[in-house]
């Protein structure tokens, strides 16, 4: 049990952990690869080398630190972390292996900072967070395991269809190799996939989001290549998908998980907002609405490079112009001659274009993208009076946006 004296020796380490949190965290990176290399299977090794990961941690280190007498503010990031540990298979061992090397890090950075009471403070408390973090998941891991073809852990699928959406973007239909039910999800969750990475001599998994809405039978996700000559170790998977996985083919998969979700308990009018690859969560969701046969308006707002490389494209035309189920604004920043002005908007998405009606109380705006895409949407919204509880995102990727 954490003494007062040590939640506030805890607190007086708030300025050292603003100023330093990322040194911190990037040593200890460092530090627990090189003693248990075998971790290099179990985290993204694309995010240790774009500093991402670092970053996530030291906020949720420093969070913790201001919040330490009453950590149950934050239950709503430990839901985020705990959902994506539970797709990565993360056990009660692994926290103790963590805590050993945070506090030799803070020893180590700090150097004289860090006294005695310090670094037993610190102890105490992150025996606190682990446990709270480790009892989380152990919740979570149950739910799993009590829906109908629910599972922990990874799983084999066998590739059953692979679907090119037109060029940078192919999708995969993923089913149980053993033949059983898959569980169902809310639309907006994702699933880790993991496979051997020969360049690495790992295992790596990456999270990718189900691009359809749930038929207990396959869940699909649609992948971007990643194009550039000398992709970063983040893209590796992604392109060891497109370039070596084939049907017929087996990849481990962990249960659906995310907080990313489907508000649909209401009668709400629906605004999805969505860059790139940023659609494919929310073209589950879309799906759901209208299998569901919902009466919810629907907006689509959708920005890419041009027609070529528009995924969905046909899709999302057939819903807005053969069903008309949803009104729908496409952007191409970079549109070619053969597209046609009539059917997108030139430029960036931008949605003070689209008039003031896009803009109205208790309608839930689901936004999709990169980090600054989804900011400018967010404070735009905030801006012009929407209230943050209305506003859902989702940020690939460990979670560095502090929106809310």
């Amino acid at each position: 049990m954490i003494t007062q004296e040590q939640k506030n020796l805890v607190k007086a380490t708030v300025p050292i952990l603003k100023e330093n949190g990322v040194l911190l965290t990037t040593h200890f990176y460092k530090r627990m690869f090189v003693h248990n290399p075998e971790l290099k299977n179990v985290f993204n090794m694309g995010n240790q080398q774009n500093g991402r990961q670092q970053t996530a941690l030291a906020m949720a280190v420093l969070a913790y630190a201001e919040n330490i007498e009453n950590p149950g503010v934050l239950m709503p990031v430990v839901d985020g972390i705990g959902q994506k540990h539970v797709s990565l298979s993360i056990r009660p061992e692994h926290y103790i292996i963590v805590g050993e090397h945070l506090l030799a890090s803070i020893s180590e950075v700090l150097g004289a900072a860090a006294t005695p009471e310090i670094l037993d403070a610190w102890g105490v408390a992150y025996s606190q967070l682990a446990e709270i973090m480790s009892g989380y998941e152990t919740k979570l891991y149950r739910q799993q395991v009590e829906k109908k073809g629910g599972w922990t852990g990874w799983r084999p699928f066998i590739v059953k269809a692979k679907v090119q959406e037109p060029t940078e973007i192919t999708s995969f239909h993923l089913y149980p190799a053993d033949g059983g039910n898959v569980a169902d999800f809310t639309p907006g969750q994702f699933l880790s996939v993991r496979l051997f990475l020969p360049e690495l001599n790992l295992l790596q998994p990456r999270q990718y989001s189900i691009s359809n809405a749930p038929n207990g039978m396959y869940y699909r996700i649609s992948v971007k290549k990643e194009i550039s000559v000398n992709p970063n170790p983040d893209g590796l998977i992604s392109n060891r998908l497109h370039d070596f996985i084939n049907p017929g083919d087996l990849i481990d998969v962990s249960a659906p998980a995310g907080t990313f979700m489907l508000k649909n308990e209401n009668d709400h009018p629906v605004v999805f907002i969505s860059g790139g690859v940023g659609q494919t969560p929310l073209i589950s969701m879309l799906e759901e609405l209208i299998k569901s046969g919902s009466k919810k308006p629907i907006t689509w707002i959708h920005g890419a490079r041009n027609e070529e490389v528009h995924a969905f494209k046909k899709l999302i035309d057939y819903w807005a112009e053969d069903e008309n189920v949803i009104q729908k604004h496409i952007f191409y920043n970079n549109a070619d001659k053969q597209s046609s002005p009539e059917t997108f908007y030139p430029g960036w998405v931008e949605l003070d274009i689209l008039g003031p009606e896009l803009i109205a109380e208790n309608t839930d705006y689901y936004i999709c993208g990169p980090a600054p895409f989804i900011s400018k949407h967010y404070n735009h919204l905030i801006t012009n009076g929407i209230k943050k509880e209305y506003i859902h995102f989702e940020e690939f990727g460990p979670q560095t946006l502090n929106l809310n």
